[in-house]
């Protein structure tokens, strides 16, 4: 029985079923982002984290009216209405400007060469800023916002932020380590002149 010649078509290779992206937890990118923060934010890379941004956002908002002297004396001596108008004014406030901040920072690496995205650069700086800002806000419960322990610690987290914010549009962008500085460089100044370090309520 005479053999058959060999196909030169080759069968199709078997396709590989595509790996599902594991669900990014807030906590997990929210506590993450202290003690594996490199691994967090390369596993965040082009996701959006809208509703962790707004959540800490208004979060951070809170804790700073609460530990602002003026508003604490507007609550127990003024109109209450007036006190809950003030709040709401602050945290819109305080949204927009985080908001922009963002915006500002994905259109500098944007002229600076890079080819991220809007919403996952946005909402994850947006995540940075007030993540590295948290320890600030609650120890000015505790201690003056001008003590030296809460400036020392203010100056840590406001350096810890920098570094976070690099590596995140660094990542995010593609780009070289000296533009991302660059990228972040006018934003994390003017947030140590004007919250981090500014004068108490």
């Amino acid at each position: 029985m005479p053999i058959p010649p060999p196909t030169l078509v080759q069968p199709a290779p078997e396709a590989q079923p595509a790996v599902k992206r594991r669900r990014l937890w807030w906590h997990r990118l929210i506590l993450g982002l202290w003690y594996r923060p490199v691994e967090v934010l390369d596993e965040a890379r082009d996701r959006g984290a809208s509703s962790a941004a707004v959540l800490l956002t208004l979060l951070g908002g809170a804790l700073g009216l609460l530990t602002s002297g003026s508003f604490r004396s507007q609550w127990e001596t003024g109109p209450r209405e007036v006190a809950w108008q003030i709040a709401g004014m602050t945290e819109a406030g305080v949204l927009v400007a985080s908001l922009g901040l963002g915006l500002v920072t994905h259109a500098i690496a944007r002229t600076l060469g890079g080819n991220g995205r809007l919403r996952p650069t946005v909402s994850l700086f947006v995540v940075v800023f007030w993540v590295t800002d948290l320890p600030r806000l609650l120890l000015a419960f505790v201690l003056p916002e001008q003590h030296p322990v809460t400036q020392a610690v203010a100056l840590t987290t406001w350096g810890f932020g920098c570094a976070l914010a690099v590596l995140l549009i660094r990542g995010q962008h593609h780009l070289p380590t000296l533009r991302a500085v660059g990228a972040v460089a006018v934003q994390m100044l003017a947030s140590l002149a004007l919250l981090k370090l500014g004068p108490a309520g």
